[in-house]
């Protein structure tokens, strides 16, 4: 499998259709094939091999300067700002009213950052990973001679309370509400402060998500992102390929951003009723169901049991927390590279359901909920050849 992969890679074009076949089956870790596999099928590296390493090049410096821009510099105004009495009479200041002042971006940035802080420091908490200190700290932002605050030390200098942005909705479970397999430490006091100079992985995916939150103010930052954003970077940040580890920051953000082009509109909640919204989305995992399995479809229905009450979860974070992280990422293998973008998740979707079909026509409304939003398989690989099954019964 993997000289298939190189063989296919190691053209001066890449044959996509091919690729997403191999892909589709799964990814072997080795040698750095699902970075490149992904970064291909998220559409940051283009075909012509030949184009790569410019693209890289200007991405990265673009990222560059995103990180001066939203983070270095906001944080050295915040340095020099109020370092002597009479600067508070000067046109800025932090109870200027005026929309345009830095002081009002920051504060209302805050809100935002609090919200992200909150989220992404338990990022899949089972794992030590996002704890751990990475190889490749920013030095941009850690450069000892910085006067100015990074976002961490922000957070624990900013005494605002967040309006908290998780944007509820009717009748759902909060997106990040329990999984089995994410267990909450009970205060941040239980983290290791890393030495100065350090920063652990859950700072690097906390400065994505907020220079994406500023980059994109229509959306800006809602819960469950975090959980989007996490499988990527991990998988970029354990690349063997140490040159590639290293841009591992400014490659997810990109590979994000374009990610939330595909699916942003489930986190948008005015769109919840359109075409390309969320419910729509869940309804077709029940139409879909209707059609290969109407005794269990029926069950459900008599039960009250709505799709918003799961299928939410599953879709809107595309199974990130179903499943432990390995598996979700081998699940993201096949749904990347679905050339109709996420057909095949309502499959897998549909998969889960029958495979535990027996038990959900036995149980009770209480007892089927529970199976639902504490999923019993954690076979993946069975899930995926189900999904397979049902796709090619079409």
């Amino acid at each position: 499998r993997i000289a298939d992969f190189q063989e296919v890679l190691g053209e001066p074009t890449v044959a996509l259709t091919k690729l997403r076949e191999l892909c589709f089956s799964g990814i072997p870790f080795d040698g750095g094939l699902r970075c490149l596999c992904w970064k291909i099928l998220l559409n940051y590296l283009p075909l012509e091999k030949a184009l790569w390493s410019s693209l890289l090049k200007k991405q990265r410096d673009l990222y560059s300067q995103f990180l001066k821009e939203m983070i270095i510099q906001p944080g050295i105004a915040k340095a020099n700002l109020g370092v002597s009495r009479e600067d508070v009479t000067l046109e800025d200041h932090p109870l200027n009213p005026n929309p345009d002042s830095r002081w009002n971006t920051y504060f209302k940035d805050n809100e935002v950052l609090l919200q992200i802080d909150k989220d992404v420091r338990r990022l899949y908490p089972d794992m030590a990973f996002f704890q751990r200190p990475t190889d490749y700290p920013c030095l941009l932002i850690l450069d000892p001679q910085n006067e100015f605050e990074t976002l961490r030390r922000r957070v624990e200098q900013t005494t605002l309370k967040s309006q908290t942005v998780a944007r509820n909705r009717s009748g759902v479970t909060n997106v990040s509400s329990g999984s089995p397999l994410k267990t909450t430490p009970s205060s941040l006091s239980e983290y290791e402060v890393l030495p100065s100079g350090c920063e652990a992985h859950w700072e690097v995916v906390e400065r994505i998500l907020f220079i994406y939150a500023k980059l994109n103010p229509g959306i800006a930052y809602v819960q469950g992102m975090n959980e989007i954003v996490g499988p990527l970077y991990y998988t970029f940040a354990t690349d063997p390929n140490s040159e590639w580890k290293e841009h591992a920051e400014a490659d997810t953000f990109f590979c994000f951003t374009n990610l939330m082009a595909e699916i942003r509109d489930n986190f948008i909640k005015s769109l919840d009723d359109s075409q390309c919204g969320i419910t729509y989305k869940m309804e077709k995992v029940y139409s879909t169901l209707k059609e290969k399995d109407v005794e269990l479809y029926l069950k459900l229905q008599e039960q009250n049991i709505k799709p918003q009450f799961f299928a939410f979860r599953w879709l809107t974070l595309l199974l990130s927390q179903e499943f432990l992280l390995p598996d979700v990422i081998r699940i993201w293998d096949s749904l990347f590279a679905d050339d109709k973008r996420f057909d095949f998740l309502l499959l897998v979707c549909c998969a889960m359901l029958t495979l535990i079909r027996d038990q959900l026509l036995e149980g009770d409304f209480t007892l089927n909920m529970r199976l639902l939003q504490d999923y019993p398989i954690s076979d993946v690989h069975l899930i995926l050849k189900k999904a397979k099954e049902l796709q090619d019964s079409k």
